[in-house]
């Protein structure tokens, strides 16, 4: 299929394909790990289709901490081997995607009474970079007082015993999640968002597939497949209730916020991962001239699909930054917008929400329903590496097939083939110049090719192709919007203003205004290329409005499912 099989245009036709072919696996879910496992298996040869029932990314894999980070909290719980694991996946992730993934200095403070002192950070972050391989520049060093407010003026002096300093890895989840799936994609799967798995099928007491309605038209399918896995995030156990093989170990949600800040109003120099009077801890991170910080860790029973911010999460994470950082002296006014996303973990009698493991696991039921629950960002491309194994072991037994072993160790994601991490520095440099050369200011060229990776090309191609000739509604958004827009429709299956504002760009976070701006003309654009109904069209509009306004609004009571439609 290629890349010119994932155009927003093309999701009829791709549903159709579906609907008339045979799998050897059909994915649920369309978030991190969904995606990472139609990769895995695409690369293998397994003929694989994944449908995903809001857009890629959504759910919890667009609204975490936006970290690739190696689990340094999980040694309070003595998860040594998980911290291990996804210690060294995050080398991994960085490697092959160095565009959506940047290595960044993180510092540890220290006081008097609280929960960490210098030998015990020390002896952590040592610990840590053994379990996790760290190399050898970005391994821990400890700072005095004088250098740890050098670093990070902001920081509460009073009981200020120093720091330690780390790596971590920042990511943009979404994207991260979408070059994924564009790259399994270019390896052969189908792949379709807004369609929603309403029933499952059985052949003899055993699960052949899928029955599958397009949340967009409204038409169903039923998709065929030798195995089905079950990877849809926080909807793991409705899955399981429709085949009624939910028993044993359950899902327990938990939700988390994090609130985006100007950097005129919180200018923190460097990211901080600081505790709070409760013992928890919150990390504060600049990005592209915001400081956002987080999060929250409650119990949630809301509506899956639509968690939101509550006036208490916010006075949370606002009383932990004034505590931490008591000179920018935060109130509500200042919190530009916000996101709240929820945790699907593995639930374990007894514990606390910061204490339930993030462990991974892969149930099968006894109608052959491969189920993938809990896990971490960071440790997808593992996680899908061992469903990937169980299903080709399976199909192995079940019909005879062999496929190669994992690959994925070293397959760039799309928009990675950057030179590696040791490239990248000189490939934007280039991609720079080579924009400019194309009459495009050269800061849009290196923003485009920092987002974008080696696909800034196609980028080039569409904008040379449009400021030749463009529409009176094109004409209306700057090239800056225009050309990423166009983009994400044409190869990321951008059905909705919000995909676009949200999950292919960010800005609904970090440019919030921008969205404002612009919103208006985008839609009209959008309306025109696709050809949207009035009806779409005020519903999308709808949709992005509750989403602006949800930002910087916190809700008095969760909603209950249900409550909001989505699509």
């Amino acid at each position: 299929m290629g890349e010119q099989g994932f155009a927003a245009q093309e999701r009829t036709a791709v549903l159709e394909r579906m609907g008339r072919e045979h799998f050897d696996i059909l994915i649920i879910g369309g978030g991190i790990t969904g995606v990472g496992i139609a990769l895995d298996a695409a690369d293998r040869g397994l003929k694989t289709a994944l449908v995903e029932m809001q857009d890629f990314a959504a759910g919890t894999s667009s609204r975490s901490t936006k970290l690739v980070h190696g689990g340094l909290r999980y040694l309070k719980q003595f998860e040594v081997k998980m911290v291990a694991e996804v210690g060294k996946e995050r080398a991994i992730v960085f490697e092959n995607g160095p565009h959506v993934t940047i290595p960044e200095r993180m510092l540890l403070p220290f006081h008097q009474g609280g929960t960490f002192n210098a030998f015990t950070t020390s002896i952590g972050l040592l610990v840590y970079d053994f379990l996790a391989g760290v190399k050898r520049s970005e391994r821990r060093c400890m700072l005095d007082i004088q250098t740890t407010l050098e670093r990070e003026p902001l920081l509460k002096r009073e009981g200020l015993r120093g720091s330690g300093s780390y790596v971590e890895y920042r990511t943009d989840d979404a994207r991260l999640t979408i070059e994924v799936m564009k790259e399994a994609v270019t390896r052969g799967a189908l792949a379709v968002n807004y369609a929603k798995a309403d029933k499952l099928l059985y052949d003899s007491g055993r699960i052949s597939g899928a029955s599958v309605t397009d949340r967009v038209t409204g038409k169903p399918y039923e998709i065929r497949a030798s195995l089905v896995i079950n990877a849809a995030g926080p909807w793991v156990d409705t899955l399981r209730e429709m085949d009624r093989s939910k028993e044993g170990k359950v899902l327990r949600l938990t939700k988390g916020i994090h609130l985006v800040f100007d950097a005129g109003r919180f200018p923190l120099q460097q990211a901080v991962y600081f505790d709070t009077p409760d013992g928890r801890m919150v990390f504060a991170i600049p990005r592209d001239g915001k400081t956002y910080a987080g999060t929250t860790d409650t119990v949630y029973e809301g509506d899956t699909a639509h968690p939101r911010m509550t006036a208490e999460d916010r006075a949370y994470v606002l009383q932990a930054i004034n505590g931490m950082f008591p000179d920018v002296k935060l109130t509500v006014t200042d919190v530009e917008s916000s996101w709240a996303g929820v945790r699907p973990l593995i639930y374990e009698d007894g514990k606390s929400p910061s204490e339930i493991s993030r462990k991974d696991e892969i149930w099968e039921s006894r109608s052959g329903l491969i189920t993938i629950a809990g896990g971490k960002l960071t440790g997808y491309r593992k996680m899908s590496e061992l469903v990937v194994d169980r299903a080709v072991r399976e199909l192995g037994r079940l019909h005879g097939q062999s496929f190669r072993a994992c690959r994925t160790r070293h397959i760039p994601i799309s928009g990675g083939s950057v030179g590696g991490s040791a490239g990248w520095d000189a490939f934007v440099s280039k991609q720079a110049i080579a924009g400019a050369a194309l009459g495009l200011p050269p800061e849009t060229a290196r923003a485009w090719a920092v987002r974008y990776g080696s696909n800034v090309e196609r980028l080039f191609a569409i904008a040379t192709q449009s400021m030749k000739n463009s529409t009176e509604t094109e004409a209306a958004l700057p090239v800056e919007l225009r050309v990423p827009l166009l983009y994400a429709m044409e190869q990321e299956m951008t059905v909705t203003p919000s995909d676009f504002f949200i999950r292919r760009t960010g800005a609904l976070f970090f440019q919030i205004d921008e969205v404002k701006r612009w919103k208006q003309a985008v839609i009209a654009w959008m309306s025109e290329y696709a050809g949207w109904s009035a009806e779409q069209e005020l519903q999308y509009t709808t949709e992005l409005d509750a989403y602006l306004y949800e930002a910087v609004t916190p809700v008095e009571i969760e909603a209950e499912p249900g409550a909001i439609k989505v699509i």
